[in-house]
């Protein structure tokens, strides 16, 4: 994926001849402002970062934040193997709250056997 020296060199001597000798010099020094400018862009960005994490921006470990990094199965694996939330008292006293504010009934969930017709609520659809 990433460019070699020589890659670099087919790459240049292709674009000297595309280009031709007339017109190089001022794309070579279009091409060196534009990289200058991105240095700058990219040095004053990691500054203003710096600035505003203060003392955090160090203890940041940027390689965990690499793109690279992300193994799409790693993340749904650990996902999956995660406990369930363990239910507070605090989501117990919610859910005891709206089940005492509800006009209807809570209903306990039902067990289905194979064969039988899923319930239907005509008012949900």
């Amino acid at each position: 994926m990433g460019l070699t020296i020589e890659k670099l060199v087919v790459i240049g001597i292709v674009a000297a001849l595309l280009i031709g000798p007339e017109r190089l010099p001022r794309y070579a020094e279009t091409l060196a402002h534009w990289t200058t400018r991105a240095r700058e862009y990219v040095r004053s960005a990691r500054t203003r970062v710096k600035e505003e994490m203060g003392e955090d921006f160090d203890d940041v470990d940027w390689r965990t934040l690499d793109p690279r990094q992300y193994d799409p199965r790693r993340i749904i694996r650990e996902a999956l193997l995660d406990d369930a939330p363990v239910p507070t008292v605090r989501a117990a006293a919610a859910g005891a709250a709206i089940a005492a504010t509800s006009s209807t009934p809570m209903r306990t969930p039902e067990t289905f056997t194979p064969g039988d017709a899923p319930p239907y609520d005509a008012e949900a659809t």
